[in-house]
């Protein structure tokens, strides 16, 4: 179960990445108005996020004492090379954290803001948190590039010529072509990717 999370957050963190390389750095830093968050903010934010929660989280807290939330919607951060440390430092925190679990510790307690959870539903809160904040990430970056965005998913109006030409390079007669991401079309056959 533990590599099977690994590579579907390791997926919203290069979606985010993806756009990271396709605005300017000043873009990085724009907002709406006073109420919203820059690209840089939310980067900022995940970061901090995953510092307090997962940082000794089998002994500590996951809400550290030293950690000021607030500060983390401040638009403070100075570069794109500044930004990037910050969001790497949380991550490798992340995946250190999910590298020390074993198959048999999903049950084990732990706390964030002094409420019991289970790991597994830490990490679930978790997998919540970050496709919400990288959502905004990747919608700011698609706003700011306009016409320039080079998508991250399927190309709008091109989902037919997507699943043809992915039922092709899997080069099985038996995949039918509604097949969905998890199992196969008509089938309890659960894919490879997603099998525990």
């Amino acid at each position: 179960m533990k590599e099977l999370f690994i590579k579907r957050f390791q997926y919203y963190k290069e979606l985010a990445e993806k756009t990271f390389d396709q605005v300017s750095e000043e873009q990085l830093f724009w907002k709406y108005n006073e109420e919203s968050n820059s690209i840089a903010t939310l980067a900022k934010h995940l970061s901090g996020n995953m510092l307090s929660r997962w940082t000794d989280f089998r002994t500590e807290d996951g809400e550290k004492p030293n950690r000021n939330r607030d500060a983390e919607f401040e638009n403070d951060i100075n570069s794109k090379a500044e930004m990037l440390t910050v969001w790497e430092k949380g991550w490798t925190v992340f995946f250190g954290a999910l590298n020390q679990i074993k198959e048999e510790n999903w049950n084990d307690t732990i706390l964030i803001r002094g409420e019991q959870l289970s790991i597994l539903d830490a990490v679930l809160r978790q997998f919540a948190h970050h496709p919400y904040h990288i959502g905004q990430i990747v919608y700011l970056g698609k706003m700011l590039t306009n016409t320039n965005w080079k998508t991250l998913s399927i190309a709008k109006n091109e989902s037919e010529k997507f699943n043809s030409e992915k039922l092709k390079s899997l080069d099985s007669p038996e995949i039918q072509e509604n097949s969905s991401p998890v199992c196969f079309a008509k089938s309890d056959e659960i894919r490879d990717d997603y099998k525990i």
